[in-house]
């Protein structure tokens, strides 16, 4: 008899002793010898015919084990079927062919045993230590990669990843070359696995903590990956290792939903790598950090690689208001955030892009409550109204943060409009107003015009008049505040100084009054904005009658008609008829519709009184 024969008489017979009790694993035994035979006979195509069925019927039992997560029966066929594997793939005369030949094959089946119960998990995660131990530790990541890759919908769940995820761990530190090339492969899959669990799933927050723990387990795999490196390649893994623990610490914050502190050990532990990544708080809450390691990642490709770190900036801005809500986790990232603190309140430009930072987190539907709240409270830190400003002094171009100062603003609408507490509203309108406050008066009026217009809200436009209304009435006060010897001189110089006394305002106040769709606006829908404009046009009209002048063109004849024609008497037959409509049928009277329009009703004929004496005294 030949000496691969005998290998596999020998080995059938070991197979034999160990437990025949069950079909199944009498099954297993022969799928296993034939897989053995094939192999060793160098038959290619047996072989991996051979494989192939062993797979589906390891899938068979898996998936009847989870389609009945309450029979114990099943559960213990399942576990007698690992342990057959495990006691296999452990033989001393087992060929290094066979198990190379059956390691393309079994992590990802016995990854779905792992849903059966924690016995048939820990089995598992052995069987694929030992595959780890024994091949090639290339061919294992790229096998443990589309394992996690490609789950069935019923195991696309924590229990089956955990084992491919331990198993990365110990790939990672087995790299012998190629070390950046072949992590980079892998982090992707592994983002998307905990994205999908934790944030696509039901039960994310109590499905995934496991997988957390597993990734920073990861993210130390792969710093222990970098100490083994120097130069460039080192530069360039720990540039992906901080995008990695960016990316889950926003994802970890995210899915927690409602329970913030329930992942604080998990920040505490990503915390620490931000220095080993040279990360520092004042880096990352400005963006800057951010686009570096985004460089050093990429290189010279333009590829869309960075898609997977998606989250990088929510998680750079969540890692410093982390620190800001816990000094523990501040300590651990080794980061004073009171210096950071002062360092924004004193540089215009750091603050913009602290700004525009904040609004990842003010945006995101997802993330608690919790963390928009300590956000707007460091935002109310670092503007707190005693700030210079530094592009006054005309060396820096401005308009270069004006789009992501006006995607910040729009984010703190949300939190006004949304926010469940009352004191966190008025705190965010607080830090929206600040906000503006710090932006140059030459651009400020064209970001409220910006934000009023791609505004849906009733409420918020109401709101954003109301601002446009406060900075007309400064600049009144700027003008008429110096003594009455300089008022003529003041009102030479009037046109450089009321940017917001322009025909820009009319364009507001008709924006509202007659939308673009045309006709009157939707009421009661629209109320709050349609009494903010109206008493917004009273106190131009006002204001220019009584200071004698015309910079926003609203006392001019043509305006004047068109106000009246077009925006005030529409206006009232509107009024007028919703409320007839209304008083019909005592049984049917809206109260709280006719309540609603008795205050527009008062401001709306005040100014139709107001335009019809400047209309008769100007024929």
């Amino acid at each position: 008899m030949s000496v691969e024969g005998l290998d596999a008489l020998n080995l059938s017979e070991d197979l034999r002793e160990s437990s025949s009790r069950h079909p199944l694993v009498l099954h297993l035994q022969q799928s296993l010898i034939s897989c053995s035979k094939s192999i060793k006979a160098g038959d290619f195509t047996q072989s991996e015919k051979s494989i192939s069925e062993l797979g589906e019927f390891l899938n068979s039992v898996s998936d009847a084990v989870v389609s009945e997560p309450d029979n114990e029966s099943s559960e213990s066929e399942a576990f007698e079927v690992l342990t057959e594997i495990h006691r296999y793939i452990t033989s001393p005369s087992l060929d290094q062919a066979v198990i190379d030949g059956l390691s393309f094959e079994l992590p990802k089946a016995v990854a779905r045993f792992a849903c059966a119960s924690p016995r048939c998990a820990e089995i598992a995660e052995s069987v694929i230590e030992r595959l780890i131990e024994s091949c090639s530790p290339r061919d294992m990541l790229t096998i443990l990669c589309e394992a996690l890759d490609s789950p069935n919908t019923i195991f696309n769940t924590s229990d089956y990843f955990a084992p491919l995820l331990s198993g990365l761990m110990k790939v990672f530190v087995s790299i012998q070359r190629r070390h950046f090339e072949l992590v980079k492969e892998a982090v992707p899959v592994i983002l998307n696995v905990l994205k999908a669990v934790s944030l696509e799933s039901d039960d994310g927050d109590t499905d995934s903590k496991d997988l957390f723990e597993r990734s920073v387990g990861i993210a130390n795999s792969i710093q222990a990956v970098c100490s083994k490196l120097e130069g460039k390649v080192n530069k360039k893994l720990r540039a992906l290792l901080g995008a990695f623990v960016l990316q889950i610490t926003a994802i970890i914050s995210i899915s927690m939903r409602d329970k913030v502190s329930s992942c604080l050990p998990l920040v505490l532990q990503l915390s620490h790598f931000l220095q080993y990544c040279n990360l520092s708080y004042l880096g990352l809450i400005t963006g800057y950090d951010v686009d570096t390691i985004t460089t050093t990642v990429l290189g010279d490709d333009n590829d869309d690689y960075m898609s997977c770190f998606s989250y990088a900036k929510y998680g750079a801005s969540l890692a410093v208001i982390w620190g800001h809500m816990s000094n523990e986790v501040a300590q651990a990232a080794e980061q004073d955030l009171a210096v950071v603190k002062d360092v924004l309140r004193s540089n215009q430009t750091k603050r913009w892009q602290a700004v525009g930072m904040l609004k990842y987190i003010f945006s995101c539907v997802m993330l608690p409550w919790e963390f928009k709240k300590h956000a707007i409270n460091f935002l109310l830190c670092i503007v707190d109204g005693n700030v210079p400003h530094q592009c006054n002094n005309g060396h820096i171009d401005c308009s270069v943060y004006m789009p992501s100062l006006f995607a910040a603003l729009q984010a703190v609408e949300m939190v006004i409009m949304y926010a469940p507490e009352a004191v966190l509203r008025k705190s965010a309108f607080d830090a929206l107003k600040r906000v503006l406050a710090d932006i140059p008066s030459s651009f400020r009026f064209d970001i409220l015009i910006a934000l009023v217009k791609n505004s849906d809200s009733s409420s918020m436009i109401a709101i954003l008049l109301d601002c446009v209304k406060e900075e007309m009435r400064r600049e009144n006060c700027q003008k008429y505040s110096i003594g009455n010897d300089e008022v003529l001189q003041a009102e030479n110089k009037a046109c450089q100084s009321v940017l917001f006394w322009s025909s820009g305002v009319l364009e507001l106040v008709e924006l509202v009054l007659r939308p673009t769709k045309g006709g009157p606006p939707s009421l009661p829908e629209y109320g709050d904005a349609v009494l903010s404009a109206l008493n917004l046009y009273r106190f131009v009209l006002i204001s220019e009658s009584t200071g004698k002048t015309n910079y926003t063109g609203v006392l001019s004849q043509n305006n004047l008609q068109k106000a009246y024609n077009e925006w005030l008497l529409p206006l009232r037959t509107l009024v007028t008829g919703i409320v007839a409509e209304n008083q019909k049928d005592y049984d049917h009277l809206t109260f709280d519709t006719v309540c609603a329009l008795n205050p527009i009703e008062l401001v709306l004929y005040r100014c139709i009184e107001l335009v019809e004496e400047k209309l008769k005294h100007s024929s």
